[in-house]
C-alpha cells in the first residue's frame, strides 16, 4: 500500500481493490448468509462475555472461592497477594486471559469447526507486512507527535500506565507490557484477523465497515476523541491488514504507541520515590 492510499479521497479506490481481488465474494449466497450469521454471532458472543468478564472483582470472587475450597478465609489469597504487592498485576493477568478466551480461543473454535480451516489463514503469517512499512508509518507518525503532546498534561501522566506499578522495577514494566502487548495481538487478530478475513469471502472489502463497527464500540469507554479516531484507525488498519494479508503490521503499530505512551508518562514521573529508572 502506498502512502497515498492512505488519503481520504483514496479510501474508495483502496477498497474497491479490495472488493475485485480473490477472496471477495467466492462464496455462494446461502453459504454467504451462514459465513456471516456465524462470524457475526460469535463475535457478538466473544464481547459480551469480555465486558462481564474482565473486571477484577471476578477473579476475587474465584479466589475467594478457592480459599474457602481450600478450608481457608475466603480473603486467604487476595490478601497473600496483596501482602506481597502483585494483585494489581493479577488483575491484569486475568484481564489479558479474559481477551485470550473471547478473541482468540472463540474464534479458534468456529474456524476450526465452522470453517474447516486454519488459523494461520486468518492473518497470522507476516506475509506482505514489508511492502507496506511505509503506510504504517504513516499511521503511527502523528499518533506518536499528538503523544508527545498531551504528555505533558497532568491527566496524561496520572491515567498512563494503566498498572500503576509499572514504575515499581523492570520486572513490573516488563510483566505488565508483555500483558499489554499480548492483549493488543489478541484485539488485532479478532478485528483484522478474524472478521476481515472470514466475511471477506461473503461481503467483500465491506468486511472493513462491519469491523469498524465494533471496533469503534469498545472505545466507547473512553475520550471522545479517541473513540472518533478509532473509526478512521479500524479503517486504514483494515485496509492494510487486508492488502498486506497479515495483522502484525498493526500489532507494531498498537505496540508502538502502547509503549510511547507509558514510557512518556514513566519519565515524567521521575521526581517521585519508587520511580521507574532506580539511579
Amino acid at each position: 500500500m502506498n502512502l497515498n492510499a492512505l488519503h481520504p479521497r483514496q479510501i474508495l479506490r483502496a477498497l474497491d481493490e479490495i472488493d475485485r481481488a480473490s477472496p471477495s465474494y467466492t462464496l455462494d449466497r446461502p453459504a454467504a448468509l451462514r459465513r456471516v450469521m456465524l462470524v457475526l454471532a460469535c463475535v457478538s458472543v466473544s464481547l459480551l462475555v469480555l465486558h462481564y468478564a474482565k473486571f477484577s472483582n471476578n477473579l476475587l470472587a474465584l479466589l475467594g472461592w478457592l480459599g474457602e475450597w481450600n478450608g481457608m478465609s475466603g480473603q486467604h489469597y487476595v490478601q497473600a497477594l496483596q501482602a506481597q504487592g502483585w494483585l494489581d498485576l493479577c488483575g491484569y493477568i486475568w484481564w489479558t486471559l479474559c481477551h485470550l478466551l473471547t478473541f482468540i480461543v472463540l474464534p479458534w473454535l468456529v474456524i476450526r469447526f465452522g470453517f474447516k480451516q486454519s488459523m494461520l489463514d486468518f492473518g497470522w503469517r507476516w506475509n506482505q507486512v514489508s511492502e507496506h512499512w511505509r503506510g504504517y508509518l504513516l499511521l503511527l507518525s502523528p499518533i506518536l507527535v499528538f503523544v508527545v503532546l498531551v504528555s505533558f498534561g497532568d491527566d496524561f501522566v496520572n491515567h498512563y500506565p494503566f498498572y500503576r506499578q509499572a514504575g515499581r522495577s523492570w520486572l513490573d514494566f516488563l510483566l505488565w507490557e508483555l500483558l499489554y502487548i499480548s492483549q493488543f495481538v489478541f484485539l488485532e487478530f479478532f478485528f483484522r484477523g478474524f472478521m476481515l478475513n472470514a466475511l471477506r469471502p461473503a461481503m467483500g472489502a465491506n468486511a472493513i465497515w462491519v469491523m469498524c463497527v465494533p471496533y469503534m464500540m469498545i472505545h466507547l469507554p473512553k475520550l471522545a476523541l479517541e473513540a472518533t479516531g478509532a473509526i478512521l484507525f479500524g479503517l486504514f488498519l483494515g485496509i492494510l491488514a487486508l492488502q498486506s494479508r497479515s495483522i502484525w503490521g498493526g500489532v507494531l503499530v498498537h505496540a508502538g504507541v502502547a509503549l510511547s505512551m507509558d514510557l512518556a508518562a514513566l519519565l515524567r514521573k521521575q521526581d517521585i520515590p519508587g520511580s521507574f529508572f532506580p539511579f
